[in-house]
């Protein structure tokens, strides 16, 4: 573990369902910033998580993670540690080499959706964890034995986002926030299976959340990331 972590905001694009922490803009930029790093990263149809370090100095320098598409039971999510704190940080490779970072198969949602955080597995809630280790504002990985073992985004509505956009510095307006749980509730509840079945209510709610976020008149910015998969979804299952 370093003293400073990389001085980088995360990205959370919410079509890809994924959290980025890199600097690239583009995917031009994200291909020559994997040729110039190593670590953990995508290897034809292998898409792990991703840890990326510099060559050179072999600390960290970016990060991407896949957020998992169901949410774990209330009883789960009540479970989760609330120690220790986060401590910012960022990391440095022993040497350079490549390794494979597993994908994060449980997501907790806090109440409002105020964090999120996606564990190796449930298993993780039987121990305490060792460390909080804060890489970037709100984005913390959770360390257990050495290992991370997942990972935990705090404010996530603040940092939706299209693609590789950086998010927009004001704070969300409180619809926004309301808007992004129910979309989160679209996602990961079975309300996303009954909309591919087409069942009416379901499409009625769907296209009912669609309407509110092209009407909403303030943080545009937010509501358009948000919009990019309710949008999607509504041309491919909305005329049921």
């Amino acid at each position: 573990m370093t003293a400073e972590p990389p001085r980088l905001t995360p990205r959370f694009d919410f079509r890809g369902f994924r959290v980025r922490v890199a600097e690239y803009a583009n995917v031009e930029e994200r291909g020559r910033f994997l040729l110039d790093t190593f670590g953990s990263g995508p290897w034809l149809w292998d898409t792990p998580d991703e840890l990326r370090f510099g060559k050179e100095e072999r600390e960290l320098v970016g990060a991407e993670f896949q957020i998992a598409g169901e949410a774990a039971a209330r009883d789960d999510s009540a479970r989760l540690p609330a120690t220790p704190p986060v401590h910012p940080g960022g990391l440095r490779a022993d040497e350079v080499r490549d390794f494979r970072l597993e994908v994060t198969t449980e997501l907790c949602r806090s109440p409002g959706d105020t964090m999120l955080t996606c564990l190796r597995d449930l298993d993780v809630l039987d121990e305490p964890l060792d460390a909080r280790i804060g890489i970037a504002p709100g984005m913390a990985l959770l360390i257990r034995h050495g290992t991370v073992v997942g990972w935990s985004l705090t404010d996530p509505a603040r940092y939706l986002t299209t693609g590789f956009a950086a998010p927009d510095p004001a704070p969300p307006a409180p619809a926004t926030r309301l808007l992004f749980t129910a979309c989160m509730d679209v996602i990961t509840t079975p309300l996303l299976d009954e909309v591919r079945r087409r069942n009416p209510a379901a499409l009625a709610t769907l296209r009912n959340l669609d309407h509110t976020l092209r009407t909403q008149p303030e943080d545009r910015h937010r509501a358009d990331a948000l919009l990019a998969f309710i949008g999607e979804l509504v041309e491919d299952h909305g005329n049921g």
